[in-house]
């Protein structure tokens, strides 16, 4: 967590928020300033602090403006889309909920309930992961403490686990090798990506957090791997990461990558392999539908 992050709740510097999201303190002042997203805090000294919704806010501008809308045409679809982007809001208010009661059962049991009532993917993308991100931004705001950070994080990566050991065999011949990049320690996106991978019958083999690139090769000669995918979210990170990526493409196997640190088009320049985007589901569609390609006799 950054020096500059208050520990009573009063919210994220701008240059924590900068730092977070990968976008320039004067932009997120231009942005505030121009078309009134976010409308932040400030302290008794006039510095602007930003709650995690404050953050969800700046993190849609942001990928709105990355994709090639103009700021402003963003900025208008960013409060058209502020009171429907999360059409499961009660699964994930309950999901949060658990940051109060510190029971991993309940959250584990509540995760069961949505996964019969929308399915395992829907449950993913829909509830976990939104869920999962504002626990984090919450943590960063000082909103939530780190007892209850660490709470959710291990109780949600367990119901991973569960539907991941429950899954089907997988049918497919081909194996994918997954890790974070070096430094990396966030897995719980990955882990996802892991069980909806599985789901669609490739056999996956989970490196975790903080991998180094001797690691990783290591672990495709072992499994043979016909893919490997290497995630990092931190821009200081994402040269390391490259190395992993540039050492991996030289197995002739199949690279993706993604996370937070390649968001922006330019830090992806030059990069061997398949940029995977944000939405998990795309994502595992693009893995999945190029590894059979490949299968095809």
């Amino acid at each position: 967590m950054s020096t500059e992050v208050p520990g009573d709740g009063a919210g994220l510097s701008i240059k924590a928020v900068s730092d977070l999201l990968a976008v320039p303190a004067p932009t997120i002042r231009s942005w505030e300033r121009r078309y009134g997203l976010p409308k932040s805090s400030r302290t008794a000294g006039g510095h602007r602090r930003y709650s995690p919704a404050d953050v969800a806010t700046l993190r849609l501008m942001r990928d709105e403006v990355n994709s090639g809308r103009r700021p402003a045409d963003a900025a208008a679809l960013v409060r058209d889309t502020s009171d429907s982007q999360a059409p499961h809001r009660p699964l994930i208010e309950a999901f949060l909920h658990v940051t109060q009661t510190l029971s991993a059962r309940e959250l584990d049991s509540l995760l069961d309930r949505c996964r019969d009532r929308l399915g395992i993917e829907e449950t993913i993308a829909g509830v976990v992961l939104p869920g999962m991100r504002e626990v984090g931004l919450a943590w960063q705001t000082g909103e939530y403490d780190t007892a209850q950070e660490h709470l959710v994080t291990q109780a949600t990566r367990g119901w991973l686990k569960k539907i991941l050991f429950l899954g089907p065999v997988p049918w497919h011949r081909q194996t994918i090798v997954l890790c974070c990049g070096p430094a990396e320690l966030h897995t719980i996106g990955l882990e996802a990506m892991e069980v909806l991978l599985s789901q669609r019958g490739w056999e996956c083999h989970m490196l975790g957090e903080n991998t180094p690139p001797d690691a990783l090769t290591a672990a495709i000669r072992r499994t043979a791997a016909a893919a490997a995918i290497v995630v990092s979210h931190i821009g200081k990170n994402r040269g390391a990461a490259i190395a992993s990526i540039r050492l991996t493409d030289l197995l002739s196997i199949q690279v993706f990558y993604a996370g937070n640190a390649f968001l922006a088009p330019p830090a992806r320049t030059g990069i061997p392999g398949t940029y995977l985007g944000e939405d998990l589901r795309v994502a595992v569609d693009i893995v999945s539908h190029s590894l059979q390609e490949t299968e095809r006799p």
